[in-house]
């Protein structure tokens, strides 16, 4: 990509927010050397690394790669043969832990069902533990070496310790002992590696031994007693016994990290990648940025594009679509309305997203793989090179002429500006034509009226404007495609109080067709606003229909379902009924066959006869007791039932509609969900029941509710820009209607963000006993940002 598109795109700002997400000093380097590439197979990987590397940020949190210091030159001094010194040593032993830290980072859960394209990198990372744990075993600091380095280095240090003991009792003699009084003071100190006794200077002939060093004055002598030289020798040879030592365990150590000199040259390639495709992922965290879509046909199609440097609180998303149904989109609105702003976010996200870095645009946006591009944008006069604002810009412009092809996205900001109006919009008219015969992807803002007009007329190219309010004269910074921007100029002044008169008289300077283009856009305008409120309303209808559709055919489901239980019951209350008869009468033949042959006299057949007509009265008694509880409170006359009346069929227990009037005998139809039957009045009661008519709350005088709330209630709750109090508290009494209204699930939108709010939702799904199963939402559904809540039947 050329350098002045860079430059005018701010992408170097971009690279800068990157660059702060890198851990180690080389991952930054390596963030500050990105560049877009145009190669669809390269772009298309470095957006896969960083969509499975943010799903890892989400689910396992931030991970943090450490100063990954460069080893390599150490490496390479091992290759031909040299020891390391003890920092380059520790060097590499914190290195090894900082990979073995990353390495379990990436293991994958046990509830990974598939590796991502990270799971190679994190599984050839080597920690070499064991070589960490000797270094670190042997070396304790850059100033210690550990006893227990070699047996060597602990006999040495022993004999060391044991002649020092015996330097200082030799010494603590003297200094408490007779010769108290030829010292200065009581102590002894070291002077050039060697144990002294601080002697007055009167003195120094008492006290036999080595002169070292004297005072300032001159009245101290440092001298070292005879008694001790022999000792202070010792401890002199014990310490370069101890330094060749030393020398020995460094180099044992460099050999064995030598052996493991690929390996390790392997585990730094990969953490600097690593922290590299990490600090993607950070960043497109904090832009809440998506994985756009690539292709090659020169088709944009960014759905709610925000631009990555304007503070998350003042962006406004914008759609905005180019190469599919034309190739050419001329910008109009007034100045600060966001069409410079438009341009930019089309550009500054082509660089990102070739970078393979995600942007900041809904799911499934789309963009095209450019060869270059080229963007004419803001004011680059220069005093020293003798060029006005418009010899600048006609200098890139015919930079992009000379240069420009079907693989190139071209921008301009305000082309033709900065001279004669009528020349200008010549010239950009011109300019637009040549590269919209090439088929070459342009964008350009404008203010001239003549654009709109060649937009209009000319096939393949769009008009788009950004919406102005005029009540309250700001601009709200959308962008509509397919509806030229209209001058606000005269509503403007007049609602600054420019007088009316003026206005008037500058309307008479423009022409006829001018006026009536203008009153055109005005009432296209007015159009618009009107058909996308219509249009709200009518999404908002759809919702409310779908609601109560799903809520009815759940209710009808579960009537079908109750109806298939109680006919069941019926059926086996029938049978076992039958079946006691049945065996009744056989048992009554059975005895009366006996009596007959046995010439049994008649008071034993009675006894019997009783007997049996006792088991009868209490199966009757049964049956009485439960029509006795299907008995309806009131006896109804046919006066009472009138056709649409909710009812209950008591045989049945099941509720249905009158069909029918009563006929002569009391016979009538009810509808009982798909069932039809005949039923006597003397079997029915009469309930209340829910009478659907408007989604609004109201009751009438009979007490019968007509709709409740929780039958219009939404399928999905928006907790974006709250809280997490004010959050948790709205969706507790969001999930109790929805629960309510027997929804089966609902949709819960917190956004991805820092993931605080997100938590906090799961933190209190966890605790609802309504709510069977909750997840993220899968793609398509709204991914991290949305979570998906299944209640309990």
């Amino acid at each position: 990509m050329n350098k002045k598109a860079i430059h005018a795109l701010e992408y170097m700002k971009i690279i800068e927010q990157l660059t702060e997400k890198a851990s180690s000093p080389l991952g930054k380097e390596k963030c500050r050397r990105l560049r877009p590439s145009n190669s669809l197979s390269e772009i298309e990987t470095m957006q896969l690394q960083t969509a499975h590397a943010l799903t890892r940020l989400f689910q396992k949190g931030n991970i943090n790669f450490g100063s990954v210091k460069d080893i390599r030159a150490s490496l390479k001094r091992l290759e031909v043969g040299s020891s390391l010194n003890v920092t380059e040593l520790l060097t590499i032993c914190s290195f090894l832990e900082n990979v073995n830290r990353v390495k379990s980072y990436g293991r994958p859960d046990r509830d990974d069902t598939a590796p991502d394209c990270l799971s190679a990198m994190f599984q050839t990372l080597e920690p070499l533990t064991p070589l960490s744990t000797e270094i670190r075993r042997c070396i304790l600091s850059e100033e210690e070496i550990s006893d227990d380095a070699s047996p060597t280095l602990r006999q040495i240090r022993r004999g060391m310790k044991i002649a020092n003991d015996r330097i200082h009792t030799q010494l603590n003699s003297i200094v408490n002992g007779g010769s108290r009084t030829y010292l200065q003071d009581a102590v002894i100190t070291m002077r050039n590696g060697r144990y002294c006794i601080p002697v007055k200077a009167e003195y120094k002939n008492q006290i036999p031994g080595m002169i070292h060093d004297q005072s300032s004055t001159g009245s101290t002598l440092f001298i070292e007693p005879m008694s001790i030289v022999k000792l202070n020798n010792d401890i002199r040879e014990l310490e370069l016994q101890e330094q060749k030592e030393i020398e020995v365990i460094l180099a044992r150590l460099s050999e064995e990290v030598g052996q493991y000199s690929e390996s390790l040259s392997d585990n730094f390639t990969i953490m600097v990648e690593l922290d590299f495709i990490f600090a993607r992922a950070s960043l497109a965290m904090e832009q809440n940025a998506t994985a756009p879509v690539f292709n090659t046909k020169g088709i944009i199609n960014l759905r709610r594009a925000r631009h990555p440097l304007i503070h998350k609180k003042q962006v406004v998303p914008i759609d905005i679509r180019l190469g599919e149904d034309f190739d050419l989109l001329v910008v109009t609105g007034p100045n600060t309305g966001g069409k410079t702003v438009s341009i930019k976010t089309v550009g500054l996200l082509t660089l990102m997203g070739q970078s393979g870095l995600h942007i900041p645009a809904a799911d499934r946006s789309q963009l095209s793989v450019f060869h270059e591009v080229y963007a004419d944008i803001g004011d680059e006069q220069s005093i020293e090179q003798s060029l006005s604002t418009f010899s600048s810009h006609m200098t890139n412009v015919v930079s992009f002429l000379e240069k420009a092809d079907r693989h190139s996205l071209v921008l301009f900001d305000e082309l033709g500006a900065g001279t004669d109006p009528t020349e200008g919009a010549a010239l950009a008219i011109a300019i637009l034509s040549h590269l919209h015969k090439q088929g070459i992807r342009t964008m350009a803002t404008t203010h001239y009226s003549e654009l709109k007009v060649y937009a209009l007329s000319t096939e393949g190219v769009e008009n788009a404007s950004c919406e102005f309010d005029v009540e309250t004269l700001r601009p709200t910074y959308r962008l509509l495609i397919g509806v030229p921007g209209k001058s606000n100029a005269f509503a403007i002044s007049s609602k600054l109080g420019l007088p009316d008169y003026i206005i008037d008289k500058a309307k008479e300077q423009i022409s006829q067709e001018d006026e009536s283009f203008e009153d055109m856009m005005t009432s296209l305008e007015a159009s618009r606003i009107t058909i996308e409120k219509e249009q709200t309303e009518i999404q908002k209808y759809k919702l409310e229909i779908e609601a109560l559709k799903k809520q009815l055919e759940e209710k009808q489901s579960k009537i079908d379902q109750r109806r298939e239980t109680i006919l069941q019951n019926a059926n086996e209350e029938a049978h076992k009924i039958l079946q006691e008869a049945k065996d009744y009468a056989d048992e009554t033949i059975k005895l009366y066959h006996k009596f007959q042959k046995d010439h049994v006299d008649m008071s034993t057949v009675e006894k019997e006869r009783q007997k049996l007509r006792q088991q009868m009265n209490k199966v009757e008694k049964n049956m009485a007791m439960k029509q006795k509880k299907q008995k309806p409170a009131k006896q109804l006359k046919a006066s009472d039932l009138k056709v649409g009346d909710s009812v209950r069929v008591l045989s049945m227990n099941l509720k249905g509609t009158v069909s029918t009037r009563p006929d002569s005998k009391g016979n009538l139809f009810v509808q009982m969900g798909i069932l039809r039957s005949q039923v006597n009045i003397s079997d029915l009661e009469l309930i209340d029941e829910p009478v659907i008519k408007t989604p609004t709350l109201s009751r009438t005088g009979q007490g019968k509710i007509k709709m409740s709330k929780s039958a219009s209630i939404s399928t999905e709750i928006n907790l974006l820009g709250k809280t997490v109090d004010e959050a948790i508290a709205e969706l507790d009494k969001y999930l109790d209607d929805a629960y309510i209204a027997h929804l089966s699930s609902v949709r819960i939108v917190h956004g991805k963000g820092t993931g605080a709010l997100r938590q906090g939702v799961h933190n209190y799904l966890k605790r609802q006993k309504h709510v069977a199963s909750y997840r993220l939402g899968a793609f398509g559904e709204g991914d991290a940002g949305v979570t998906i809540v299944e209640f309990k039947k």
